[in-house]
């Protein structure tokens, strides 16, 4: 197991400010020693408050660069994507200055758009300055599924891959992942919950056994990025 940080807090609200305080000391930490920073997130209805308190945060936001760790493969106008999510939560007020680069392209399928995914990440600088990632009660995390056809390639920390198409084996969509070795470019993970039963499910992955069941051991057990854990009950 990997050396992790553990915050829980008893209400969304104080991790949402608590969460907000690091992000932007590690985005203005970026700012300040390379001139620009990266911030990596995923969706889902755990993140919108912490979205809502970042759109209004004070930070050179015109020199931050937001993308997204997974995306599934729908309209950028759908319910289901996460850019529409990104745009209409975190893209706003003070932080409508950044810029941000979306997974979704025109191919047909994720696996068609692999390559012009790949080669829009690949202008990004990084590492990331921070990576924020959930967790489903699967133990899954970005798109790495357990049962995924790919899971193993997407987690091969040598594929030189940046991005791939996942099929997960019962969630809706094909969806595109940051691969495991882009992920763990970063020099901060945040591993964000909510809840007694992600509390659980995280206990039980930080037991023994295989990687694939639960993906989230991917990142639980490596030495590569900083982690920190923040759940709220």
């Amino acid at each position: 197991m990997g050396v992790m940080e553990w915050l829980e807090f008893p209400a969304s609200d104080q991790l949402v400010a608590a969460l907000v305080a690091r992000i932007e000391e590690l985005l203005s930490a970026g700012i300040r020693e390379r001139g620009q920073a990266t911030l990596a997130v995923s969706g889902g209805s755990t993140p919108l408050p912490l979205f809502a308190r970042l759109s209004e945060m004070e930070l050179g936001w015109d020199r931050v660069t937001i993308a997204l760790v997974d995306e599934r493969w729908v309209d950028t106008g759908s319910e289901d994507s996460n850019e529409n999510l990104v745009r209409r939560h975190l893209l706003q007020k003070k932080a409508a200055a950044a810029r941000f680069v979306g997974m979704k392209n025109d191919a047909a399928t994720a696996r068609a758009g692999e390559e012009a995914c790949a080669a829009r990440l690949q202008t990004l600088p990084c590492p990331w300055d921070c990576l924020i990632l959930g967790m489903g009660n699967d133990g899954h995390t970005a798109s790495l599924f357990p049962g995924a056809a790919n899971l193993a390639a997407a987690v091969d920390l040598h594929s030189g891959r940046i991005c791939m198409a996942i099929q997960p084996p019962a969630a809706p969509h094909e969806r595109m992942s940051l691969t495991l070795p882009s992920i763990l470019n970063s020099r901060q993970l945040i591993l964000h919950l909510q809840g007694a039963e992600k509390k659980k499910v995280l206990a039980q992955a930080q037991e023994d056994g295989d990687a694939a069941e639960m993906p989230i051991r991917y990142v639980l057990r490596q030495q590569t990025a900083p982690l920190a854990v923040y759940l709220s009950l």
